[in-house]
């Protein structure tokens, strides 16, 4: 049954992701209000018009967007900047909003595509990490910390003085999310179930626990911006920050959404969706922000789907606002703690960890490096050196190859008569993808492009018999398209040398592909592909479809 193109069996999922995204986007909009200097409200209400408008406009459906920490620290530099002067600063959060559709207008987002699998990995492990540590001293009843070593610096002090109420909530939340069956949690999300249990029995008990305490309860005004010619330098500049800042936040969140879901986001639309909600939540007096990994993975994991779950996050805080903002005022923040506990064990990524002892050693320290950086330094900063380090070791392995010639990804390829030839003859019910060159994270976002426009063949043959070498990120590219183009009933076919077929199946492509679609030769690889055409067209067609899978 659909609604407007809205398939309404989704909204069960939408809506639990949108209220659990919501409840937990809800002490951190304060937290960051009140840390940029703006006050509480303006978190709040940049959590509300960037929310919806970001929801609605963007690209990544499944992404909840609000105040962040990176973006409230360059918010905090525009409300010391201009002190006293509101107008300057709303004028700083416009230009950075409006920068950001002009970034999207100029399909600038799609820089993203060619960060390399380790980037995004030591990233997802980093902030899984993060969010696990600045829980630590929630969970003991204490005020929360500032930074992740702080966390770790200070534990010790915090565990001989802990309060043993907030230690018992933080552990029964902790017990429900970690331990309520699966089927249970597909009907009645662990989290909303740890959080209402735990607020009731603090609650009833009237345990002194800290909770998040008094709500703002009134609607914003409009804010009009306001321009200084002598402060214009400093206005556009700040807004500049704020929105590359927010762009590559955003986009990096948009990454670890399609990890999750296994789907594509459309990085240019979702800076255009970012900038509109930023130019909103500016003009409502709210404070900018960005896509929120830790509020998204929250929408993910407890059903959502697609940016109804973002509409209905941007609504409870409105409902908040709006008038039940006593009841929520009562929340403990180490319920709060505990289920951010399960979303930061959630978000690491047990994938690459797996595969630490088979994994490239080049690839897996990209991985330790962006972990370390940023966990012990800046989240932004980890994806820069990640990124870089990526690419001059790919520059060093690339060197080594010098009778390579340049990277190309062509599912027609002109020079090899046979492929050609066989495409043809078959009216492209057989596909040939020749890969040369060093296969790396730049060609898999090309290579995933050739491969969208496959579906309705019958067979794919990948042809890697020229390629020197492969990185992780192509590797795990390559088990995602597989697996894409399975599902839709077409047969893939793998021609590799043996070195490569080692290496395809120590690191897990065993589970795409099986041993005996793997060939030696262009010739073995292209027969087979016949023959199974062959067998295909000659099956009755009730069962035509399944033929080659």
């Amino acid at each position: 049954m659909k609604f407007f193109g809205y398939d309404l069996k989704r909204l069960r999922g939408d809506s639990f992701g949108g209220l659990t995204a919501g409840i937990v986007a809800l002490p951190l909009a304060l937290a960051f209000g009140v840390a940029s200097g703006a006050g509480a409200a303006a978190g709040l209400y940049g959590a509300i018009a960037l929310g919806l408008f970001a929801a609605i406009f963007g690209g990544t459906p499944t992404q909840i967007s609000g105040p962040t920490g990176p973006m409230t620290i360059v918010a905090a530099s525009a409300v010391i900047a201009f002190p006293g002067n509101p107008q300057c600063v709303v004028a700083v959060f416009l230009i950075a909003g409006l920068l950001q559709v002009i970034l999207g207008a100029a399909k600038m987002g799609t820089f993203v595509r060619f960060i390399p699998y380790p980037v995004v990995s030591g990233f997802m492990n980093g902030i899984g990490v993060i969010i696990i540590l600045l829980q630590l001293h929630p969970l003991l009843g204490h005020p929360s910390v500032s930074s992740p070593l702080s966390a770790v610096l200070s534990l010790g002090e915090a565990v001989r003085h802990f309060q043993w109420q907030a230690f018992a909530l933080g552990g029964l939340t902790m017990a429900i999310v970690f331990m309520v069956p699966a089927r249970i949690s597909r009907v009645v999300p662990s989290p909303l179930i740890a959080l209402v249990a735990g607020t009731a029995l603090a609650w009833g008990q009237h345990w002194d626990v800290a909770t998040i305490g008094a709500i703002p309860s009134s609607l914003p005004r409009l804010s009009m911006p306001g321009l200084e010619v002598s402060q214009l330098g400093r206005i556009f500049g700040l807004g500049l920050a704020l929105a590359a800042l927010g762009c590559i936040d955003s986009l990096l969140t948009s990454v670890v959404a399609d990890s999750l879901t296994r789907k594509k986001h459309n990085s240019n639309r979702e800076l255009v969706g970012q900038g509109i909600g930023n130019m909103a939540a500016a003009l409502l007096g709210g404070l900018p922000g960005a896509g929120a990994t830790m509020r998204t993975v929250v929408n993910i994991k407890a059903g959502g789907t697609t940016r109804v779950s973002g509409v209905i996050h941007a609504a409870l805080l409105l409902s908040i606002l709006m008038g039940i903002g006593p009841l929520a005022s009562h929340i403990p923040m180490a319920v709060l703690a505990g289920i951010l506990v399960k979303v930061g064990v959630d978000i690491i990524d047990y994938r690459l960890l797996s595969l630490a002892s088979r994994a490239p050693r080049a690839d897996f320290l990209v991985m330790v490096v962006v972990f370390g950086v940023t966990v012990f330094v800046d989240l932004i900063v980890a994806v820069g050196v990640g990124v870089t380090l990526a690419a001059v070791m790919v520059a060093v392995r690339t060197a080594r190859q010098c009778s390579v010639s340049i990277t190309e990804v062509e599912a027609n390829s002109v020079d090899q008569r046979a492929e050609e030839a066989i495409q043809l003859e078959t009216e492209y019910r057989i596909q040939v993808v020749t890969i040369r060159g060093p296969f790396f994270f730049g060609t898999t976002a090309n290579m995933q492009d050739k491969f969208a426009a496959m579906l309705g063949t019958k067979v794919v043959v990948v042809n890697c018999l020229d390629v020197p070498f492969m990185d992780i990120s192509a590797v795990f590219a390559l088990g995602e398209i597989v697996e894409k183009l399975q599902a839709a009933g077409i047969r893939v076919l793998l021609a590799v040398r043996s070195d490569q077929r080692e290496s395809l199946e120590k690191l897990g492509m065993g589970k795409y592909i099986a041993r005996k679609d793997y060939y030696d030769s262009h010739e073995s690889v292209l027969a087979a592909a016949r023959k199974l055409l062959r067998q295909a067209l000659s099956a009755p067609a009730s069962i035509q479809a399944g033929a080659v899978s």
